[in-house]
């Protein structure tokens, strides 16, 4: 007794206080995927004089670290910097596209210290600081306030579109369009916003029941030379009118039918700016990976050759799998930057349709635990952080998985934590950071 009594009590408690009402289970498993995503990247480089798998653990360690540091500061302080964490996001954005380092046809990275810096990747973060902190002071419940929030994202998002990284400026539409309905936006409004979008590809884009037709066309050079043509797409017609009810249905401005005409004009425009588009801006690669999803084999040796590649991996796997580091594609690297984009038709193959459920089991678990903080934060502000992030994180592994199986173009968007990407890694992380100081100052609660 006397001995314990002259022993210093080990306060290991005063240690995790700081961490007490942290999401650990939201925590540890982003921390699961990205030792898992290491194994899968060794496994498509075991043949390669690479060494990406070891930089992937690196760098996914020191995202725990700051992940780590964040979630014990108080997310609060984030509100009143958010003007200078958007200025140093469009900061950065123009500093790559005047000094920035060019690969593959577009400008997006920036040499610092030896390593290639990705702008564009942390400016997500940016924007989902930005935005949380413009609605929690008003909300989207009216169109003054979206059509804010959209002019103030347009500027970042613009400046990554002109890099151009199309993938990523996609993924600001997402957690656009997801914070804006957790603010209370009409979810009418939210489709009229990106209908024209869904307009240009119907009236552009050759659907296998639906080829576009050409209703007359005006060869009449004007005083400024410009050739005029205008086609019609059935499916891009419905659309329209369809929006034209949602317009009228949802818009304020009801009165003589201006809503739904403003609607209907709206899609229509959409549509012919992207015939205008496809037919003499877009080049013929961009056309085939935007369409090479739809028919693969129309381009087996070019455009579809990664989808291809991909989806005769993940069928392999069949049920099971052939085991790490067995995969025959796999190994023998019949299926290109598979430990980028395509990591996830290494796990279909060595792991087979239970492995690839037991992932997409995992990220579902982390989307609910987003979504989780999100519905209990102490306010809006950080129940929109924790939104960003979780539109962020679904946009990305729905169009990741998407793409590796031929149900979505193939984008160029990593799948989070798993992918090999640096900047993308420490991006995630910080989301993540972010998130649980969210959870982590909160009021006591009990979790289920």
């Amino acid at each position: 007794m006397l001995l314990k009594r002259s022993l210093p009590k080990v306060r290991w408690k005063s240690w995790v206080k700081p961490w007490q009402q942290v999401d650990w289970l939201l925590f540890c498993l982003p921390v699961a995927v990205s030792i898992f995503g290491g194994i899968m990247i060794l496994s498509t480089e075991l043949k390669q004089p690479v060494t990406d798998w070891w930089w992937h653990w690196l760098v996914a360690g020191i995202g725990v670290f700051i992940a780590l540091f964040l979630s014990r500061i108080r997310y609060e302080n984030l509100l009143q910097w958010h003007w200078v964490t958007y200025g140093l996001t469009n900061f950065s954005l123009i500093a790559v596209m005047l000094a920035g380092t060019s690969a593959k046809g577009a400008q997006r990275w920036i040499s610092v210290a030896g390593f290639n810096v990705q702008p564009s990747e942390f400016a997500k973060i940016g924007i989902i600081i930005t935005l949380a902190a413009l609605l929690h002071k008003r909300t989207a419940s009216s169109l003054d306030n979206v059509f804010r929030a959209l002019a103030i994202t347009a500027i970042p998002w613009g400046l990554v579109f002109l890099q151009p990284d199309l993938a990523t400026s996609l993924v600001f539409g997402a957690i656009v369009l997801g914070m804006l309905y957790w603010a209370n936006a009409n979810p009418g409004w939210l489709i009229l916003f990106i209908s024209p979008v869904i307009s240009a590809i119907l009236f552009s884009i050759s659907w296998p029941l639906a080829e576009p037709i050409d209703l007359f066309k005006l060869i009449a050079v004007n005083p400024l030379g410009l050739l005029k043509e205008i086609a019609v797409s059935p499916l891009g017609l419905i659309w329209s009118l369809a929006m034209g009810i949602v317009g009228w249905l949802t818009l304020p401005w009801r009165r003589f039918g201006f809503a739904a005409i403003s609607a209907l004009s709206l899609n229509i425009l959409g549509g012919e700016l992207g015939v205008f588009a496809w037919n003499h801006i877009l080049k013929e690669y961009q056309k085939d990976r935007l369409t090479v999803f739809i028919d693969p084999d129309h381009d087996p040796l070019g455009a579809g050759y990664h989808l291809i590649q991909s989806r005769i991996a993940i069928g392999a796997g069949e049920i099971w799998g052939w085991g790490l580091f067995k995969g025959p594609m796999t190994q023998l690297n019949f299926v290109p930057e598979q430990h980028t984009d395509f990591i996830f038709s290494a796990v279909g193959e060595e792991f087979g349709f239970v492995g690839c459920l037991v992932v997409l089991f995992v990220f579902c678990l982390i989307c609910f635990r987003l979504l989780h903080v999100a519905q209990t934060a102490k306010d809006n502000f950080g129940s929109l952080l924790a939104i960003g992030v979780l539109s962020m994180i679904v946009f990305q592994l729905i169009v990741n998985v998407g793409m590796t199986v031929g149900l979505a173009p193939v984008a160029g968007i990593p799948l989070p934590w798993m992918s090999y990407g640096r900047s993308a890694m420490l991006t995630n992380f910080i989301a993540l950071g972010i998130v649980e100081s969210v959870a982590n100052f909160r009021q006591k609660q009990k979790y289920y």
